[in-house]
């Protein structure tokens, strides 16, 4: 009986590196088309052409699936900015979540957002996450500026200053109303440099008119 020397095992097939992130896309998709109760494993599965089993080996449960994905999604339409300024920090940031939310993808999630956070707890679970990362990206991007010797309060209320636009986009998704445009991120930082700098310099928002425009 001969033997087969140097001949390698069969392995079982390859991983796929497009996977990962093509689960967590069509995890959004699914979210927000059908809402976190209609998302299913099954269907995420078989959307991104994969196995129950490479989903539950990443993820161990819908819940996790459906916090990364949406993490993900942020972090890439609204990702940290690191200028050199904290007036810069800001505005590049209030310029990408206003892309985001004037695209079709992005109000669809503020609109869901309002409607699931309300009636299920594990829902609210995923954006609370989410206020909280990007929470603390704030109060980071305020450190370096600290540390470059920006004259920044040292109260600053930086859940104030991420919920505050938060709501605006809420408010509008509730009432229909067009949501401010990227155009009007620096009206929009103005408000909240008035708030975070502590030499006077921030520019005042009375100098324009309060109503931000969409």
């Amino acid at each position: 009986m001969g033997t087969n020397h140097g001949v390698r095992p069969r392995r079982g097939r390859p991983r796929d590196p497009d996977a990962e992130p093509r689960i967590r896309r069509y995890a959004v998709q699914l979210l927000l088309e059908r809402g976190f109760d209609g998302m299913t494993v099954d269907d995420v599965a078989e959307a991104a052409g994969v196995g129950k089993a490479t989903i539950y080996r990443r993820w161990a449960s819908k819940e996790q699936l459906a916090n990364d994905a949406l993490a993900d999604l942020f972090d890439i339409e609204i990702p940290d900015a690191d200028t050199g300024s904290i007036a810069g920090d800001l505005r590049q940031v209030y310029y990408d979540a206003l892309k985001f939310v004037n695209s079709k993808e992005g109000l669809a999630l503020i609109r869901l957002a309002v409607s699931e956070a309300t009636r299920d707890e594990r829902s609210a679970t995923i954006y609370r996450a989410f206020l909280e990362r990007r929470i603390q990206l704030t109060e980071a991007a305020l450190a370096r500026a600290r540390a470059r010797g920006e004259p920044v309060r040292s109260n600053v209320d930086t859940t104030l200053v991420v919920q505050w636009l938060a709501g605006v986009f809420v408010i509008r998704a509730l009432t229909g109303e067009d949501m401010p445009t990227p155009e009007d991120a620096d009206r929009l930082l103005m408000f909240t440099m008035r708030c975070v700098m502590d030499d006077g310099s921030g520019p005042d928002p009375g100098a324009e008119s309060n109503s931000v425009h969409g």
